[in-house]
């Protein structure tokens, strides 16, 4: 994936993760998404040198295997944080789903955010599906 596809790719992550409520990051290689200080959410570009650029967030209980047996190619268990549930979704395929990421965004920040502040993100959306070839 050439710089400025990941960089575009980077831009939109930011930009879907900082729609949510009282949202802040620290950025270099990597991004972390916090709400109230409570991380819910990673960029990762080539994380200890992988090679892959991905989100990396908290999904509920028992969705971690369902979304890896889905489709491996895109979802896998990330370093450390696999161990507490999170996974991670590539962003470097030739294409990326968009919604889906959004959904998954938005499911890491209702698990972590405080309540008043979950309820205003809006109702979870349904699971990610496979994509269509």
């Amino acid at each position: 994936m050439d710089s400025s596809v990941r960089g575009r790719r980077r831009a939109r992550l930011k930009e879907i993760c900082h729609a949510l409520p009282e949202v802040t990051s620290h950025e270099g290689q990597h991004i972390g998404f916090q709400v109230r200080g409570r991380t819910f959410a990673y960029y990762l570009d080539d994380h200890h040198g992988d090679g892959r650029v991905a989100l990396c967030c908290k999904v509920p209980l028992g969705d971690q295997e369902a979304l890896i047996d889905l489709d491996p190619e895109r979802f896998f268990r990330p370093a450390y944080l696999g161990v507490k549930g999170w996974v991670s979704v590539r962003l470097d395929l030739h294409t990326v789903d968009w919604e889906e990421v959004t959904k998954l965004v938005g499911a890491s920040y209702r698990l972590v955010a405080p309540k008043r502040l979950a309820a205003l993100a809006g109702p979870p959306a349904s699971h990610p599906s496979p994509r269509a070839p």
